[in-house]
């Protein structure tokens, strides 16, 4: 009866994505010629469009698809210039848009994720439940034990990072490319601003948290062929650091000084005015004393500590408050995304 169950609420669900929203499933292709073709015949009835998007391959893959694939939902789009997988997916996003599709799926074309998990994706967007999903590979423990180890310790210091800057910090692996957004929000996003390389997953994280976007976890496998991955921690370990810091600092401003003003917004700086009172009391006492060969006043020490654990107390309390502030009702639902997206197809965020 359960699995009977399960049955008829995904062809519910595959009924309703024909029958209502327009499902666009968009591929950047990039060296994938030997997977492409597979995935596309693996994505099910409920897309109504595919965009493979060439982002100037060496391989030729938009021309293979052209030449091998006969799918009439498959449209190639050709950059003339490599921009990377945001760019490609990007390009993609703006064609889907430009189209009149309503839900936009990114899919890698190197068979790494599964278009059987398709539905799992567009169902919470389709039931007003988020304006978009995305993968995530560490929910199940037993298919965490095949990711090789240095994924694992890197997904772990991208996603403490990217808790901070996007704000979204109920997710887990930031760099998880199998996504899916409404399309009205994809149209107010920034894309001329978005990093268009491996730091496009976590960029566009921090976008959609600037403009409200309630952001959902879909569990998934981890799948690993005979792909290379190009994404090394020890190479972009300080890129990402600087974009997380800009990006945490443009959040906070965003969402606590620019657009809201709460008790938070005193908390951050009084605790990190409080922080740099006690370390410039503190050293500069404990330096006079250390150099007159004299032990610290122990009142001098008490009053450090207290401005210390004063600051660390408003810091908490601080992200206490930004823990809480997560977007709970859907962009998309709102009247002005749809009149707005209606009204036109917008390039860049204002």
């Amino acid at each position: 009866m359960q699995g009977l169950a399960i049955s008829m609420q995904k062809n519910h669900l595959q009924t309703d994505a024909q029958g209502g929203a327009k499902v666009a499933v968009i591929i950047p292709c990039y060296k994938v010629v030997r997977h492409v073709l597979g995935v596309i015949e693996s994505i099910g009835p409920q897309v109504h469009a595919i965009y493979a998007v060439d982002d100037c391959c060496p391989d030729g893959s938009g021309r293979y698809i052209q030449a091998h694939c006969k799918d009439p939902r498959v449209r190639v789009c050709f950059n003339a210039e490599n921009q990377g997988v945001g760019g490609a997916v990007m390009a993609g996003y703006q064609q889907a848009i430009a189209d009149g599709m309503d839900i936009l799926v990114k899919i890698d074309g190197d068979g790494q994720m599964d278009p059987a998990l398709l539905d799992d994706f567009i169902a919470p967007i389709i039931h007003g439940e988020a304006d978009y999903t995305k993968g995530n590979r560490f929910f199940d423990l037993e298919g965490v034990r095949t990711m090789p180890p240095v994924r694992i310790f890197g997904n772990a210091v991208l996603s403490i990072m990217s808790k901070f800057s996007t704000g979204y910090w109920h997710l887990f692996d930031p760099t998880n490319g199998y996504t899916a957004i409404h399309a009205a929000v994809a149209s107010r996003l920034p894309f001329s601003k978005i990093s268009r390389r491996y730091f496009f997953e976590t960029d566009i994280l921090f976008r959609l948290n600037t403009l409200g976007a309630v952001v959902l976890d879909v569990p998934m496998q981890a799948h690993y062929g005979d792909e290379v991955s190009g994404l090394h921690i020890r190479k972009i370990v300080g890129e990402f650091l600087v974009k997380h810091l800009r990006n945490s600092a443009k959040r906070v401003f965003y969402n606590h000084y620019l657009r809201n003003v709460s008790i938070a917004s005193l908390e951050l700086p009084l605790g990190v005015l409080l922080l740099l009172a006690a370390a410039t009391y503190g050293g500069y006492h404990w330096a006079q004393s250390a150099a007159a060969g004299l032990t610290t006043p122990a009142g001098t020490v008490v009053l450090s500590a207290v401005l210390l654990l004063a600051g660390l107390q408003f810091l908490l309390a601080f992200l206490a408050a930004d823990m809480a502030a997560l977007p709970t009702r859907p962009l998309h639902l709102t009247q002005s995304v749809r009149l707005g997206r209606k009204q036109k197809v917008p390039h860049d965020a204002r």
